[in-house]
C-alpha cells in the first residue's frame, strides 16, 4: 500500500509522528511525508521534527504564509503534479489548517481515497477558518478516523456512513505520552514553581486592539501574585507592538520546541490558551485550563476534562484564576481512548481499508 501523509502547520506534525511509526511497523506499506510548508520558520517547523522524530520530508512545497485563499489555492496547485507522479493509494491529511481542506479536495478532484485523522471536531461557529476546514474536510474524506465519540455524533449528524467512521483516540496523546518522560527531565529556566502559561493567536483575541488590552490587563492583575510566563506567538508579538500595549513583568518569550513547551505546561499552575490542542494536552496532564473563547471544538475537555470556557470575558477570567489559586481547580478526567495507542489503532484501519 502506498500512502502519502500530508503536514503543513506544528499541531500536524504531533499528530503525524506516532502515525508514520504505527504504518513503519505495518508489512508492504510505503509511505511518503509531504509538507507544505504553511509553518515555515525554524521553531514552527524543522525543531518539532527533530524532537518528535520524523524524518526529513520527501516533499516541501515551500508554500509559505498568505491569506487563506492564497494559501489553499497554493497548495493545491503544488500539490496536484505530486499527487499525480506519486500516485498514492490513501491520503492521509490531518488536523483543520488549510493544508487539510486543500489536501482533500485536490484528492477528491482525482478520485484518491482521503483519511482525515482527528476528523468531527465542531464548533459550531462558522467565523472560525477552521471549522470551514473540518466540515469540507469529512464531507470528501473516505476514513474518518475521530478522537472521541462526540465526533462520532457530528459526523453521523451531518449524514456521514457510520462505516466510514472510526473512533480511534487522540494521535496527539500519542506524541505526549511518548515524550512526557523527556519533557520531565527537561529544564524550564529557573522560573518559580508555581506560575501561569499563556498562549495566544487568534484573530478574535489578538487582531482586536480592546480584546488584547483587556487580556493582557487581567495577565498583569494575575503577574502580581503568580508569574505569567507568556510564549508569544508572532502574530501576538506583532500586534502587540502595533497596538502599544503595556505587558509590564510579563515574561514574554519567543516559542518553544515541542518538548520544551511540554515540560512547562506539565508543571504549570494553570494554562491560559485559546489553542485547541492544549485544551486536550492540558486534559490529559490534569492540570487546570482556561480557555479564552466563546466555543470549543473540543467539548470532552470541558465535559470530562480541566477546561473552562471563559470566553472573552475578562471578569470570568478573573474569577475562575482566583478559584483556581484558591485551590478548587476543576478536577478532570482523560477521555476513553487517549492512551498513547491511537495510531495503532488508525494504522490497523489503514492496511485492511
Amino acid at each position: 500500500m502506498n500512502t502519502l501523509h500530508i503536514v503543513g502547520a506544528r499541531p500536524n506534525f504531533m499528530k503525524v509522528a506516532p502515525v508514520l511509526n504505527a504504518l513503519t511497523r505495518k508489512d508492504n506499506v510505503k509511505q511518503t511525508l509531504v509538507h507544505t510548508g504553511q509553518h515555515y520558520d525554524v521553531n514552527m517547523s524543522e525543531v518539532f521534527f527533530q524532537q518528535l522524530g520524523i524524518p526529513e520530508p520527501d516533499v516541501n512545497l515551500a508554500v509559505g504564509s498568505g491569506t487563506h485563499a492564497t494559501q489553499t489555492a497554493e497548495i493545491m496547485i503544488r500539490l496536484e503534479p505530486v499527487l499525480l507522479d506519486r500516485q498514492p493509494d490513501l491520503v492521509l491529511v490531518y488536523g483543520d489548517v488549510n493544508s487539510t481542506v486543500a489536501t482533500a479536495m485536490v484528492c477528491a478532484k482525482l478520485g484518491v481515497r482521503v483519511g482525515h485523522v482527528e476528523a468531527g471536531l465542531r464548533s459550531f461557529d462558522r467565523t472560525m477558518p477552521e471549522e470551514i476546514n473540518r466540515l469540507v474536510t469529512d464531507q470528501l474524506a473516505d476514513l474518518l478516523f475521530t478522537p472521541s465519540e462526540d465526533g462520532d455524533e457530528n459526523l453521523r449528524r451531518e449524514g456521514i456512513s457510520a462505516e466510514k467512521i472510526f473512533c480511534v483516540g487522540n494521535v496527539m496523546i500519542d506524541s505526549l505520552v511518548r515524550l512526557l518522560p523527556a519533557a520531565r527531565k527537561t529544564a524550564t529556566g529557573g522560573l518559580p514553581d508555581s506560575y501561569a502559561l499563556v498562549t495566544l493567536h487568534r484573530p478574535s483575541n489578538v487582531d482586536d486592539n480592546s480584546s488584547l488590552k483587556g487580556i493582557l490587563e487581567v495577565l498583569l492583575e494575575v503577574n502580581r501574585e503568580l508569574a505569567v510566563v507568556f510564549p508569544t506567538h508572532p502574530r501576538t508579538r506583532q500586534r502587540i507592538e502595533d497596538f502599544g500595549l503595556n505587558t509590564g513583568q510579563l515574561r514574554l518569550v519567543d516559542p518553544l520546541p515541542y518538548i520544551d513547551f511540554l515540560a512547562l505546561q506539565t508543571r504549570a499552575t494553570v494554562v491560559i490558551t485559546d489553542s485547541g490542542g492544549i485544551q486536550e494536552e492540558t486534559t490529559f496532564l490534569g492540570v487546570p485550563c482556561l480557555t479564552v473563547r466563546e466555543n470549543t471544538e473540543r467539548p470532552v475537555t470541558v465535559s470530562l476534562g480541566t477546561n473552562v470556557l471563559v470566553g472573552r470575558d475578562a471578569t470570568k477570567l478573573r474569577t475562575e484564576l482566583s478559584t483556581i489559586l484558591a485551590g478548587n481547580a476543576k478536577k478532570g478526567t482523560v477521555p476513553p481512548l487517549w492512551d498513547g495507542h491511537a495510531a495503532d489503532r488508525i494504522a490497523d484501519v489503514v492496511v485492511r481499508s
